[in-house]
């Protein structure tokens, strides 16, 4: 049986959930991935209504869509992030608040325990999502770093997420970090030195999101090898270089779209991403949960994108053979 293909709402948000469930049943998903903002499905209304996860899960019936996992990246970037002004346009106001930097941090540790609350409530037991991190301006080491230093984000990791995974235990659900720029984890051996900060906690995996990797020049299919058991959720999603001589993979402080950058996103099977070889890599490792497709692409119509990428991920898609090719030959 093929893997779902769901649709992530994130950058739908804009939408209300009535119209995006509708949509994403028009666009031919299987199923669909509940952005943690806009109406798309609301942590605090979750905890306060003993109704409210019924109506969501009502709606999305009434379009036969599956659910399988939901994502709180936004509040996720306030846990271990140097707040400033730029969080306050991504946090929900309650988790705002004044501002003030350390009652921020710790009003998004709350809010992602709660997460994992309202997740149970729902029904489901993946929640993907960030974690920020107090180190990414770090990473170009000069002035020199000290290794004192790095050693200090990850000790934080550690004292902010134990808590919160703590929580996810008790709930039943896994955190899914989606590994990132910005984030603790952003490759293979950021991802790896994360996990061993948190003594390895089942509760603690990836979302993998081959986009992210490739334009760092890391090859996806080496992540799923690295971490075979700790792939809780796949996002589908492209990227392309475009190093011409006169950009490079920093992106020149150029925003998302600009011609000028390095590097983009791009539609699923716009891009240079090879998804034959990463479904296969997802075969080896007997990944059997959803293809979501986390659309981006500031070149195209995002409805046009939406119903292309849903049919591009299911021809992608294929099952493992059963017995080897040669078979017959065997005695």
């Amino acid at each position: 049986m093929a893997r779902p293909v769901t649709l992530f709402t994130g950058q739908w948000a804009d939408l209300p959930i009535v119209e995006m469930a509708r949509k994403t049943r028009e666009f031919g998903y299987d199923g669909i991935e509940l952005a943690c903002w806009g109406d798309h499905f609301e942590v605090d209304k979750a905890m306060a209504d003993e109704g409210y996860c019924a109506s969501i899960r009502d709606i999305l019936d009434k379009n036969d869509l599956q659910l399988f996992s939901i994502s709180n990246h936004l509040v996720g970037q306030g846990v271990l992030d140097i707040i400033d002004e730029r969080h306050k346009a991504i946090l929900p106001p309650y988790v705002w608040g004044d501002g003030d930097p350390a009652g921020v941090n710790q009003r998004s540790i709350e809010e992602l325990k709660n997460t994992a609350r309202a997740a149970q409530r729902l029904g489901v037991d993946v929640v993907n999502g960030f974690t920020g991190s107090s180190i990414w301006h770090l990473n170009y080491s000069f002035p020199p770093v000290p290794e004192s230093m790095i050693q200090a984000g990850f000790d934080l990791l550690a004292e902010r997420f134990n808590p919160i995974l703590d929580v996810f235990a008790e709930c039943g659900v896994k955190f899914a970090l989606e590994v990132h720029p910005t984030e603790i984890a952003f490759d293979i051996h950021t991802a790896r030195r994360a996990l061993d900060a948190l003594g390895n906690r089942e509760e603690f995996g990836f979302n993998f999101d081959p986009s992210h990797l490739h334009w760092q020049m890391v090859d996806p299919v080496e992540f799923i090898r690295e971490f075979p058991d700790r792939i809780y959720h796949v996002h589908i999603k492209d990227a392309a270089n475009t190093l011409n001589g006169r950009s490079g993979i920093l992106a020149s402080h150029l925003n998302f779209g600009d011609p000028r950058r390095g590097w983009d996103f791009r539609s699923p099977g716009r891009g240079e991403v090879n998804f034959q070889a990463i479904i296969r890599a997802l075969n080896e490792i007997n990944y059997d949960g959803p293809l979501s497709i986390e659309w981006e692409d500031c070149g195209m119509d995002r409805e046009f994108g939406a119903r292309e990428a849903a049919t591009f991920t299911k021809q992608l898609d294929f099952q493992p053979s059963t017995r080897a090719f040669d078979a017959a030959f065997e005695e």
